[in-house]
């Protein structure tokens, strides 16, 4: 498999598009944390009820302990110690359901800030990076036999854009299908330039 052109300019090119998708990727990932902490500091509320309600329920029942030990009077002063207590964590209970909320709505907003970045990476760059690099290592594995070379020839019949055809000549297809060599190197060659190649397979 091939991961650059031979070609400085192409190779240049893919070098610095690849560099910016990584940085895309790393800052959208950055964001995204960066959301998840921001919505992860409404849970604050929920933490303080939470702690509080605790804090107040175990308060109360202990006091219902020692209420409960009054002789005669006790079972009947403990009921609104209880009652409190129970309040008290039913408070606690909401702030843990706030911060769950908060949790999973920090989580979806992060994997939101995300997604649509990441979906256009893998949806668009890399289906055509992996399309050049398949493309370019066939050409390489056969540009080298004259089958290969009549391959990328017709490729590049098919494929390049009129006007660098024609700079070919203005036979170039009929030359072609007479198996003139030197139009079917000279199609070879536009093909490879395309790709980023070269006909002899040295950088330049």
């Amino acid at each position: 498999m091939k991961l650059y052109a031979e070609r400085v300019p192409t190779a240049t090119r893919q070098l610095l598009t690849d560099i910016a998708v990584v940085v895309w990727v790393y800052l959208w990932i950055r964001a995204g944390l960066w959301v998840h902490d921001i919505v992860q500091k409404l849970a604050v509320p929920g933490q303080k009820l939470e702690s509080a309600g605790g804090g107040i329920a175990d308060n109360l029942a202990d006091a219902g302990s020692k209420v409960n030990r009054v002789p005669l009077v006790g079972d009947q002063l403990v009921r609104p110690f209880n009652g409190a207590a129970d309040a008290a964590r039913a408070i606690a209970d909401a702030g843990r359901q706030q911060q769950a909320i908060v949790d999973q709505m920090a989580l979806v907003l992060a994997i939101l800030a995300v997604s649509v970045p990441l979906a256009l990476v893998l949806f668009l760059w890399l289906p055509l990076r992996l399309r050049w690099m398949h493309r370019a290592a066939v050409a390489t594995s056969v540009r080298s036999e004259p089958a290969g070379r009549d391959l990328l020839a017709l490729r590049a019949l098919a494929g390049q854009p009129l006007d660098k055809l024609t700079r070919l000549g203005p036979d170039i297809a009929q030359s072609w299908r007479n198996g003139d060599a030197e139009a079917v190197d000279a199609l070879a060659a536009l093909e490879l330039r395309h790709l980023g190649l070269t006909v002899s397979g040295r950088r330049r």
